[in-house]
C-alpha cells in the first residue's frame, strides 16, 4: 500500500522527472492494478530518473495474452536471473517499486488466517526491488504511445526469524543507500546482479495485526492499517 503523494516519492528518490498522470493513495493494492515505480533511463549520453505508473503483475516481452501478468506478481529472487520470465528485465529494467507497507496473512492452526500490516520503523518508504517490463500490444500501430504497456513484479525471498512466523517470504526491500546501485543500468552481468541481490540486507518490519477487511479489494481506506479490535 501506499498513500503518498508524488512530490513525497519525487524528493525521497530523487527523481527528475514523472512520466503520467498521478495516481491515488491506495491502502489495498491488488494485483494488475496501477502502481508507482522508479526507474533510471539513458538520456542525453546520462542517465535520468523517472517515476510513473505500472501494472502490478509483470507481462513478459512474448506473452500472447496480457492477463498472464495476474500470475506475475511476484518473482523469487533466488531464480530471476535464470527464469526466463524475468532474467531479461533482471539484468536490463530493474526498478523501485515505494510503498508504506504490505499485507500478509498468517496460517493459524485451526486453519484460519489473520492479516498483518508490516511496516518499517519510521516514517520513510519502503523500496521494494521490482523489475519492469514493455509488452507491445498487437492490437495498436506501433507509432501509438498505448502500443506498450508497462507492467512490474515485486521480488521476495526466504523470510528471517524475525517474519517467518507470519509468512515464510518476504519483500526483497532496497535500503536507501543501495537504490542507485540497483538501478544502475551498467550493471547487467548476472553474475553481479546475484551479487547484487545477495548484498541486500534482510529488512526491519514491524507486524501490526489488522483486521480481515483487507481480504477485499472493495476495502480502500485508512482505516485497514488500523490495529485489529
Amino acid at each position: 500500500m501506499s498513500a503518498r503523494d508524488d512530490r513525497r516519492l519525487i524528493s525521497l528518490f530523487e527523481v527528475d522527472e514523472r512520466v503520467g498522470d498521478e495516481l491515488g493513495p491506495s491502502w489495498n493494492v491488488a494485483p494488475t492494478q496501477q502502481v508507482r515505480v522508479v526507474h533510471d533511463e539513458p538520456r542525453d549520453g546520462g542517465s535520468v530518473r523517472l517515476l510513473r505508473n505500472a501494472r502490478w503483475g509483470l507481462v513478459p516481452v512474448w506473452a500472447k495474452d496480457p492477463k498472464v501478468g495476474a500470475r506475475m506478481i511476484n518473482a523469487r529472487s533466488e531464480t530471476v536471473t535464470e527464469k526466463p520470465s524475468f532474467r531479461s528485465a533482471a539484468a536490463k529494467r530493474r526498478c523501485v517499486v515505494p510503498a508504506d507497507g504490505y499485507y500478509e496473512w498468517q496460517q493459524q492452526g485451526t486453519g484460519k488466517k489473520t492479516p498483518y500490516y508490516l511496516h518499517p520503523e519510521g516514517d520513510s518508504p519502503l523500496a521494494f526491488a521490482g523489475l519492469y517490463e514493455l509488452w507491445p500490444d498487437p492490437g495498436v500501430a506501433d507509432d501509438d504511445p498505448a502500443k506498450w504497456l508497462w507492467s512490474c513484479t515485486i521480488l521476495t525471498r526466504p523470510a528471517t526469524d524475525a517474519l517467518g512466523h507470519i509468512h515464510d517470504r518476504t519483500p526483497v526491500v532496497v535500503p536507501d543507500a543501495m537504490v542507485g546501485d540497483w538501478l544502475d543500468r551498467g550493471t547487467t552481468d548476472k553474475a553481479q546482479v546475484r551479487h547484487l541481490l545477495d548484498a541486500i540486507p534482510d529488512p526491519h518490519l514491524l507486524p501490526l495485526r489488522v483486521g480481515t477487511a483487507v481480504g477485499s479489494v472493495r476495502n480502500n481506506g485508512p482505516e485497514l492499517i488500523e490495529p485489529a479490535a
